[in-house]
């Protein structure tokens, strides 16, 4: 159960997780109330929210398959119980958690009679699985299992195209969704004068993450898509009225733009207004910041190089890289930070 408390205007809205329950390792439920809200603001809220946990979450998902000497997607193999498409659907039903960005490889090596679980992956060290439990295919005699494995962190879903199946690869259909569905509804109270509305928000999710982990998750990335409007006023947004025709010149929200200005006075621009998103870091690197609650440069400059070495899969190079930026971007010297404010 988490509170949070914004301030806005007079009000004080609070969230709370009313209710949280695990059905199986492979199914998470969580209820959330959001109160107080002006009548209607219920539903914009939900509305955004509902499309945000759906729609902008990413999942890590196994997407291919390599098995040798294989002529065909629905072979059977002897010593195996299962078809090899089979054992491709059980592979995409595997759940995992990582933080991984783009792909990777994964391989599964056993050696039967016996049965091949979750458990039974090689994977890398910033990959884990949900469920050791869920299960692959059934060796019924001694023979080797050797499959090569590709995995991807990406969102929404990803259809297989049909009968392509090169250098002994099958492609596998993968659903990325952590968030299985989500419920909102609301309920209003007060007087004619002054209704208010509380708004509840129900979760599902596959068990890679929590619903409170998603709804964090989830208005973060909202609130990274509606960035530029609130940066419109300090790219000084002009209007253009001409011939009697509203036209809206908009500049153009570029890191290149902001560089500029930041070089010309960097003590007039705030650095909690300037998002990691915005430094052009690699992935992974970009990745493992927000993992660690650094989502704005000011966020980064509280930090040492002794703090950032701690962060989890980070290395020397990624610190160096993060240096390299700054200095380069900003001609700010991380070596001279001292501050280490602790979130």
């Amino acid at each position: 159960m988490f509170r949070e408390k914004i301030r806005v205007s007079t009000r004080t809205l609070q969230s709370k997780c009313v209710e949280s329950k695990t059905d199986s390792k492979c199914l998470y439920y969580g209820r959330f109330i959001l109160s107080p809200l002006m009548k209607g603001q219920a539903d914009t809220i939900g509305i955004a929210m509902r499309r945000a946990l759906l729609g902008e979450m990413e999942g890590t998902c196994i997407t291919r398959a390599k098995y040798e000497k294989i002529p065909h997607e629905y072979s059977t193999i002897a010593g195996i119980q299962e078809s090899v498409h089979e054992i491709l659907m059980n592979l995409k039903e595997i759940l995992l958690r990582s933080n991984l960005y783009g792909i990777c490889e994964a391989s599964i090596y056993v050696r039967g009679p016996r049965c091949v679980t979750a458990q039974d992956i090689i994977l890398p060290p910033y990959v884990e699985r949900v469920d050791n439990t869920q299960h692959i295919t059934s060796l019924t005699e001694p023979i080797d299992l050797c499959i090569g494995l590709q995995l991807e962190r990406n969102r929404g879903y990803n259809i297989k195209a049909p009968n392509i199946f090169q250098d002994e690869n099958y492609p596998i259909d993968a659903l990325f969704m952590p968030v299985r569905n989500v419920n909102h509804s609301n309920h209003s109270y007060g007087n004619e004068n002054e209704k208010q509305e509380i708004l509840f928000l129900e979760i599902w999710t596959n068990g890679s993450l929590t619903p409170k982990e998603a709804l964090y998750e989830a208005s973060r990335n909202l609130i990274d898509l509606l960035i530029p409007f609130l940066h419109a006023e300090e790219e000084n947004l002009e209007l253009h009225l001409a011939d009697n025709q509203h036209k809206v010149s908009l500049p153009l929200f570029t890191f290149h733009d902001r560089l500029t200005q930041l070089r010309k006075n960097k003590t007039k621009i705030a650095l909690k207004s300037i998002f990691i998103d915005q430094l052009e870091l690699p992935p992974r690197i970009y990745n493992s910041l927000k993992k660690s609650n650094i989502h704005t440069l000011a966020d980064l400059l509280n930090n040492s190089q002794e703090d950032l070495i701690k962060i989890e899969h980070f290395d020397i190079k990624d610190v160096k890289k993060i240096l390299e930026t700054l200095e380069k971007h900003f001609e700010i010297d991380l070596h001279l930070t001292k501050t280490k404010n602790k979130r």
